[in-house]
């Protein structure tokens, strides 16, 4: 999906403008003007991109954009691009996410009740008592939602969908035959922020969460939505109850993850994934396809397909079982 429908963005600025915000030397002298700020693989030859960490070099050769904020350490790997000079990359990219999407760190609830509740129930939907429904949001046929939810401005909700009492749904895409449990909280800002001389900076939070055909939520389980990208629950993924999924973070199809495992931001887990209770996930990881993590464990570094691993920090399960008998 292409087109935010969550936030409301300035619909082009200049190089002239982004530098100025940056307090940098202009790199053109052409009035050229960009259409929006995203991630290197999502980005087009007319939108800002960014490059901070050396985990994300091998997407360079992939990058379409012509305009990137970078530093002087990952200058020299870009030598066809017209490169905006920082200090603080992921500094800059919030002031220019901000530039680009004024209302971004806004995380107020609604206080609008949608004018089409009563033509919302007449869909074959059926809502409990106290639910508030904000403007704008789509519930496919046959679904159900439980006592005291929110489902805030412009979700969307697919067919045959059950969600539970005490659910807070905002800036969230829900696929079809999708349950969501009790108490879940899908779709508040990361925990994203620059702290800076006794004041926290916040980071804006402009992507989504979108959870996909056939998934189930467990009970007051959260997730964020993406910072720049989204945050996205794959396919027929089953997460049980008091999972935490961190902003970015992007989990294939047909994973079971059990209760209290924790996701850092922007890791990548692969398809038919298990997860054992209490593990933790550190951010910027790749998880391949077919990983079994036992419970308790701590994952630290990239795993390959088809491996188990098990302990802190995370290692072949092999290994594992070997060092406890001795």
């Amino acid at each position: 999906m292409n087109k935010n429908i969550f936030f409301k963005k300035i619909k082009k600025i200049s190089i002239y403008e982004i530098c100025k915000k940056l307090r940098v030397k202009n790199i053109t002298k052409k009035n050229t003007y960009l259409n929006d700020i995203k991630t290197l693989g999502d980005a087009s030859k007319n939108d800002l991109t960014f490059i901070h960490s050396s985990k994300y070099m091998r997407l360079i050769p992939k990058i379409k954009s012509k305009f990137i904020i970078t530093s002087t350490r990952f200058q020299k790997y870009l030598p066809n691009k017209n490169i905006i000079l920082v200090d603080n990359v992921l500094l800059a990219v919030a002031d220019i996410t901000e530039l680009f999407y004024p209302d971004s760190l806004n995380e107020n609830f609604n206080y609008k009740v949608s004018p089409d509740q009563n033509l919302i129930k007449s869909k074959k939907v059926t809502i409990g008592s106290n639910v508030l429904i904000g403007k704008n949001v789509k519930i496919g046929n046959n679904s159900f939602i439980g006592h005291n939810s929110i489902i805030e401005d412009n979700v969307i909700i697919g067919k045959n969908c059950s969600i539970g009492s005490n659910v807070i749904l905002k800036k969230t895409i829900v696929g079809n035959n999708v349950n969501i449990l009790d108490g879940a909280v899908v779709g508040k800002k990361g925990f994203g922020f620059f702290p800076k001389k006794g004041k926290n900076l916040r980071y804006p939070h402009i992507g989504m969460v979108i959870i996909k055909d056939n998934a189930e939520i467990g009970s007051n389980n959260t997730i964020d939505r993406g910072s720049l990208g989204n945050t996205i629950i794959g396919e027929n993924t089953f997460l049980d109850n008091q999972v935490h999924i961190a902003h970015n973070v992007k989990i294939g199809k047909n994973c079971i993850i059990a209760g209290q495992v924790g996701f850092a931001g922007s890791s990548e887990i692969g398809d038919n994934v298990l997860i054992g209770g209490q593990a933790g996930i550190s951010g910027h990881l790749k998880i391949g396809n077919n990983v079994q993590i036992g419970g308790g464990s701590g994952v630290i570094k990239n795993i390959p397909d088809n491996t188990k691993v098990m302990g802190y920090p995370a290692k072949d399960i092999k290994l594992f079982i070997k060092e406890i008998k001795k």
